[in-house]
């Protein structure tokens, strides 16, 4: 009897853990490095052996480690389990919620807590929390059990959770159609000199550190984005600001603040973990040091959250107060201003 040789695995019958699309400005690149500027926690070594196990694939080819990536390049990386951050599992985290009733809740995330499992996060996340408090969650476009929306992980405040498909559904239109309202406060570098303004522009992922986005101001890359900025309290090398969204887009309003010259305080990923304005008193510098460390994370808090109720109706607003390590960050500048006014 002849036996059945089983031949290489088809892209349909693996998993895809990574999926990236080379944007237009990319220059010729090897595909160990291409992928090492875009995930996070790889090694070069962990993606070279992937290649040679024949789990790169650029445009439904597998491809050496030495393959050039080009612009419109589609690269993936595939498996034949199923990503990590699929297999939930439920894990008794107490959740803060504001508001909870049969279709929907209301919570006030802390800051340090990741939305839900990703590369390098596989549990202590919302979801791995929302999961064991609920035997069953409408899932979204993404697969992600309750979430309509997502913050980043060291940014706090309010997030809503779908309890049922039929609220699934309407919540995630109302953000889609931008009716939804979210008030953001940050902290940021610099005085702004305008009292409010509007920012706008195109956000992609940076060509060249897949960990963070940035602005095409022309459009010709990116999702649209708008901020609306108001100051609320200048504080000498620092300002506070109320940002609300028009958009939603990954690191909106840490990108648009970075684009306008305003990097969010210690926001290490675009660079505001450093001294950007003020003297360079050795003082000062410490001063700076020691407000990193009563403020280890950006200065943003998802403050408020507005959405019409999927079954109801109603219009329901909500407000969260802003964290502790916050106001010890605001009330330390407040009293450097007043020195620097003395």
């Amino acid at each position: 009897m002849e036996t059945e040789a089983f031949g290489p695995s088809q892209e349909d019958d693996l998993f895809e853990h990574h999926k990236f699309v080379a944007s237009k400005g990319q220059e010729p690149l090897r595909v160990d490095k291409f992928l090492m500027n875009f995930i996070e926690n790889a090694t070069r070594n962990k993606i070279q052996q992937a290649a040679k196990d024949g789990h790169i694939w650029v445009n439904g080819a597998t491809v050496k480690q030495n393959y050039k990536v080009k612009a419109g390049d589609v690269v993936k990386v595939l498996f034949e389990h199923p990503p990590y951050e699929y297999l939930l599992t439920p894990e008794a985290i107490p959740l803060d919620i504001v508001y909870e009733d049969d279709h929907l809740m209301v919570v006030n995330k802390p800051a340090g807590m990741v939305v839900h499992p990703g590369h390098g996060n596989y549990s202590g996340t919302l979801v791995n929390a929302l999961v064991h408090h609920f035997e069953s969650l409408p899932n979204n476009s993404s697969g992600r059990p309750g979430l309509v929306h997502r913050i980043d992980k060291d940014t706090s405040g309010l997030l809503v959770i779908a309890k049922t498909e039929e609220a699934m559904t309407h919540l995630a239109n109302q953000f889609f159609e931008k009716t939804s309202k979210r008030e953001y406060i940050a902290l940021v570098w610099g005085n702004i000199e305008e009292d409010e303004g509007t920012i706008e522009g195109h956000l992609a992922r940076n060509p060249k550190n897949r960990l963070q986005m940035m602005v095409f101001p022309d459009g010709d890359q990116g999702k649209e984005a708008v901020t609306h900025f108001k100051v609320l309290e200048r504080l000498g090398y620092v300002t506070l600001v109320s940002c609300k969204l028009e958009t939603g887009r990954t690191h909106q309003i840490r990108v648009h603040m970075k684009y306008i010259g305003h990097t969010l305080f210690n926001d290490e990923r675009y660079g505001g973990d450093k001294v950007l304005k003020g003297t360079t008193f050795t003082k000062y510098k410490q001063f700076v040091e020691n407000t990193f460390k009563v403020l280890p994370r950006q200065a943003l808090h998802a403050k408020t959250l507005g959405f019409v109720h999927p079954v109801t109706g109603k219009e329901l607003n909500f407000d969260s107060p802003i964290p502790e390590d916050m106001v010890a960050a605001i009330e330390k500048w407040r009293g450097y201003s007043q020195h620097l006014k003395a």
